[in-house]
């Protein structure tokens, strides 16, 4: 699978590790405004005050002069989650370390979304590792993953055809397309076998709380 985002933007000027900020904008384009992380929109995030520039390999981040490539959009919550995390010698021998959309596929090979309960399952120590700290099943993520999930439903049911034929109503319906495209993107679902596994340690973790 090819890499998630591919920068096609940079800066004109040579970033530092005091103007790193500057590199936004070409950021902002090549990630279409979302977060790297949970794909979060800046509409959706708070606006651009709420979202940050994020050195991927924080290590790095006293260079005098910074590469473009390991600066990326991040919404404040999953900056602050990640902070200056960089998994190394045991903790990386197992697998433990960030997915760089940039470089690898994430989303629908190391990260699936549980189509039960929208949350994010990571299907590989990297996709463990890299949904926990992240801390992509934040509630708010998970609700805005939800109400995505039930708009695009919405949209393709035959209820809405109706509604639109019928009552003459085309306008509600391109609002709710306009809303959904703001929201995250669909993730591919968890399926099969993997699917299961997850249901069935629910259903271990709900009796175990009786």
């Amino acid at each position: 699978m090819d890499p998630r985002i591919v920068r096609k933007n940079f800066p004109k000027n040579v970033i530092t590790r005091t103007n790193y900020r500057s590199a936004w904008h070409c950021l902002a384009s090549d990630f279409e405004n979302r977060c790297a992380y949970s794909m979060q929109h800046t509409a959706r995030a708070g606006g651009p005050k709420c979202m940050e520039v994020d050195h991927f390999n924080p290590n790095r981040k006293r260079d005098s002069i910074q590469n473009y490539s390991n600066l990326y959009p991040a919404t404040r919550h999953c900056n602050g989650a990640k902070r200056d995390r960089w998994p190394k010698g045991k903790d990386r021998a197992a697998g433990m370390r960030f997915l760089d959309c940039c470089k690898e596929a994430d989303f629908g090979l190391h990260i699936f979304e549980d189509p039960d309960t929208h949350e994010l399952v990571g299907v590989t120590p990297p996709g463990k590792y890299h949904v926990r700290a992240c801390d992509l099943n934040a509630p708010h993520l998970v609700n805005e993953r939800r109400q995505r999930a039930e708009a695009l439903r919405f949209l393709s049911s035959p209820l809405k055809i109706k509604m639109t034929k019928d009552w003459d109503l085309p306008e509600p319906a391109a609002q709710l397309q306009e809303f959904v495209r703001e929201m995250i993107p669909p993730i591919p679902y968890l399926t099969g076998p993997e699917l299961e596994k997850q249901r069935q340690r629910r259903a271990a973790m709900a009796a175990a709380l009786q």
